[in-house]
């Protein structure tokens, strides 16, 4: 989880047996965002993250096929918490790792 990824988000998850770690966690919450999702890859996490920034790092790097391990995007003013957790609990529980390799998902699912 991203630093700006409310802790409810990450709280309820973890009561539906999610595993998540958040940046705060890793020790990682002073990273840059590039550092941040390369450090997300190294753990073999996808980055859950409400920074739009992350949107055209990923971009990036898939039209140089330079690999990352997905991101979830979350936009803050379009998304509840309830749907928010709903979706990221059936994305954690029905996809396997190899499913992220370089992907972008954005949230509600539709």
């Amino acid at each position: 989880m991203d630093v700006h990824v409310p802790l409810v988000i990450t709280t309820e998850l973890r009561l539906r047996a999610v595993d998540v770690m958040t940046a705060q966690e890793d020790s990682a919450s002073g990273l840059e965002d590039l550092e941040l999702l390369d450090r997300a890859s190294q753990l073999e996490r996808v980055l859950v993250t409400q920074d739009i920034d992350f949107l055209k790092e990923a971009a990036y790097r898939q039209e140089s096929s330079s690999h990352f391990l997905g991101i979830i995007y979350v936009p803050q003013l379009h998304v509840t918490i309830s749907r928010a957790l709903s979706d990221l609990e059936l994305i954690a529980h029905a996809s396997k790792l190899e499913d992220w390799i370089s992907r972008v998902e954005y949230l509600p699912l539709k």
